[in-house]
């Protein structure tokens, strides 16, 4: 059984090898990205944000390629678009840009062969990591609000929550050669990140007696902006610290191929 299985390996390298089509792949794309978390918990795109990046690929063969890719979105969520009660009567938003780098390896379903006259298109899966910046702000009585600066759940000075973080990607969509050189994919791709304070909300209210004499009557202002009385009380529940948040990107992308093109094979008579 184990010779067999080797075997099934050494063929299988084989193929790929005998298929394979090295080569770069470089280009940018653009879209949207939005956010799921505390201020979003259910899924829908009700607060888009413009996204866009740079991109690139190494293609060992016609079904793997590594990839890499500096990537920018803005984030956004506010309580008062919810369709849920408590969530309104919360009242809390924010915005943050998230700038990001993610490498990761891609598959194709399909083989995809540059210059093939049938071999053009293919769906695809994608996963890797990702390390990115992130920095939660809101706007109160006009004015603009880093929210990890006020402590909003009560952390201490020099306990606040890192702005460098990172997270798990996964994703998939489907590309087309529109030439032997470029390619057109459309691509969804979500990072499960390793913080639950994208939105600066996690756990609970703090004392805000406390808060006052640490960091000032703003940062309570834009800890409890609840719109009725009972929501913002020491101790309860501000958000969820059970769940991670998580970002996702959808784009559209232009690549360019530097790699060699396949010969067309020879028909045998």
């Amino acid at each position: 059984m184990l010779k067999k299985f080797v075997v099934v390996v050494i063929l299988g390298i084989s193929f790929l090898q005998a298929n394979a089509q090295k080569g770069w792949e470089v280009g940018g794309w653009l879209g949207t990205s939005f956010y799921n978390g505390d201020l979003n918990n259910t899924i829908n795109l009700r607060s888009p944000g413009l996204a866009g990046g740079l991109l690139g690929k190494y293609n060992y063969n016609s079904r793997v390629a590594w990839r890499a890719s500096f990537n920018y979105g803005r984030i956004s969520a506010d309580d008062a678009k919810s369709n849920n009660n408590f969530q309104r009567n919360r009242n809390l938003s924010f915005y943050s840009d998230i700038v990001d780098f993610t490498t990761g390896i891609e598959f194709n379903f399909l083989e995809h062969v540059r210059g093939s006259e049938f071999k053009t298109y293919t769906p695809f899966v994608v996963a890797g990591f990702s390390v990115f910046h992130f920095n939660p702000k809101t706007e109160l009585n006009g004015e603009v609000y880093q929210l990890r600066n006020y402590g909003t759940e009560g952390q201490d000075i020099g306990e606040e929550y890192f702005t460098i973080n990172a997270g798990l990607m996964i994703g998939g969509g489907f590309k087309w050669d529109i030439s032997d050189e470029l390619t057109l994919t459309a691509e969804f791709t979500t990072r499960r990140v390793f913080t639950d304070y994208l939105d600066d909300v996690s756990t609970v209210y703090p004392d805000f007696n406390r808060l006052t004499v640490i960091r000032g009557e703003e940062a309570v202002a834009l800890s409890n902006r609840s719109l009725v009385d009972g929501i913002g009380v020491e101790g309860r529940q501000r958000g969820n610290s059970k769940s991670k948040d998580s970002y996702t990107f959808i784009s559209l992308s232009l690549t360019k191929y530097f790699g060699r093109l396949e010969c067309p094979k020879i028909s045998k008579i």
